[in-house]
């Protein structure tokens, strides 16, 4: 797949590993780190959501900003403030203060994640793009396999010192991949056209233009039902990202160092259904692919609710489901709607469905810690409805595709 993906696509990819790796890191334990500073479930649920809501205005801002800034210097000077910044204000985080600032400057991701989309689509073929997303995923996978890391770092730090050492990492690692990225990469053609239209353009113009967008995206019927399966994928995301590393630790009763293992376990089997199984999936059956991940990660959640404390084969089997749930859905979800919006409008389109998602799950964190406080099992309940309903959305799909196409048979 990689031999495949050229240019600015290409460049991204090669670099990518400075950022996932160190991401990774950190990831596991960005919960329970708050929780050892003394912030309960409903603070850490309430700066998930004040990072949402930020999320919304940086997503609402980030296609014009792509636009007059250019794919590139959009990419590296919002990359340097909301990673290189937040990580250095995680790494000396005190209070929940210091989380709620790190959470707003991390909630301008949004402007560098529509430059970095735009630049590895834009110039690539359409039916190559899945295979983008999928080298990403393998790349992701890879860097979860360095999470065990993090375990024995903690193991030997106890997790306070050893999570300020991971994320002082993750500000070299990733500031470094930035620049690196910048000199690697070009403008992409379409990037230098709209960067010399939109110094023509007043802010009236763009809201104009992006209320027509917001209309058209909404008469678009396919695209509203494959972006509802997004909006809820992304919810119980939240959720699952917010949550399964405090309620390993809090219900189920791991030790810190213990709950590394499983972003690894994850990354093994993901990294033997990329090699052995993936390769032998068709492109054009990605909706019937999704469903069955969402089934797998629907399985998974139900095993953690059941799971006993210390119950380390059911947390290995949900553990093994969820990433083998995450592959299928994942990768083709993003490619679904990569290849839905158009390349001319490709900033502000997805910009405007950015904000559509995060009005929605930015109470996420929120919900999620009240309904953690009354009872643990709740959330994970949460996401179980979520990818129930995503799996209808699907089915619904199928059956519209099949309806146009026996309707453009000429007998």
């Amino acid at each position: 797949m990689f031999r495949h993906i050229q240019g600015n696509a290409r460049a991204c990819m090669l670099v990518e590993p400075l950022f996932i790796i160190p991401y990774s890191l950190f990831m596991t334990y960005a919960s329970v780190y708050m929780f050892m500073l003394g912030l309960n479930e409903m603070q850490i649920g309430f700066i998930t959501s004040i990072g949402l809501i930020v999320q919304i205005v940086s997503s609402f801002l980030s296609g014009f900003l792509t636009d007059w800034l250019g794919r590139k210097n959009a990419l590296l000077v919002f990359d340097l403030f909301s990673w290189s910044v937040a990580t250095l204000l995680w790494s000396i985080s005190q209070n929940f203060w210091f989380f709620l600032f790190a959470a707003i400057i991390n909630g301008f991701q949004k402007i560098p994640h529509t430059a970095w989309t735009c630049l590895i689509v834009e110039d690539t073929e359409p039916k190559k793009r899945s295979a983008v997303f999928t080298v990403l995923q393998f790349i992701t996978v890879v860097g979860g396999l360095f999470a065990p890391l993090a375990g024995l770092l903690v193991s030997q730090m106890s997790l306070i010192p050893a999570m300020r050492v991971m994320y002082a990492i993750a500000f070299i690692s990733m500031t470094t991949m930035f620049i690196i990225r910048h000199f690697t990469t070009v403008e992409s053609e379409i990037g230098i056209r709209k960067r010399k239209n939109s110094g023509q353009l007043n802010i009236g113009e763009e809201w104009k233009r992006y209320i027509e967008l917001a209309k058209s995206i909404i008469e678009n019927k396919q695209l509203m039902i494959i972006f509802m399966v997004y909006i809820l994928f992304q919810f119980q995301l939240v959720l699952q990202n917010t949550y399964l590393s405090i309620y390993l630790v809090d219900v189920l009763a791991f030790r810190d160092s213990t709950i590394a293992l499983f972003p690894a376990i994850s990354s093994i089997c993901m990294l033997v259904l990329l090699i052995v199984v993936i390769p032998k999936f068709k492109e054009e059956r990605q909706h019937q692919y999704m469903i069955v991940g969402f089934v797998c990660s629907i399985l998974a959640l139900i095993l953690l609710l059941f799971a006993q404390q210390g119950g380390l084969p059911t947390v290995i089997i949900s553990t093994i489901l969820l990433a083998t749930g995450l592959l299928l859905s994942n990768p083709y979800l993003e490619t679904a709607v990569a290849n839905a919006i158009e390349d001319d409008n490709r900033a502000n389109m997805f910009s405007i469905l950015q904000v559509f998602l995060l009005l929605f799950i930015s109470p996420a964190g929120i919900i999620g810690g009240i309904t953690y406080k009354l009872d643990p099992k709740i959330p994970f309940l949460l996401m179980v409805i979520a990818l129930a309903f995503s799996t209808f959305l699907i089915y619904k799909l199928i059956k519209q595709s099949k309806n146009i196409n026996k309707a453009a048979l000429p007998f």
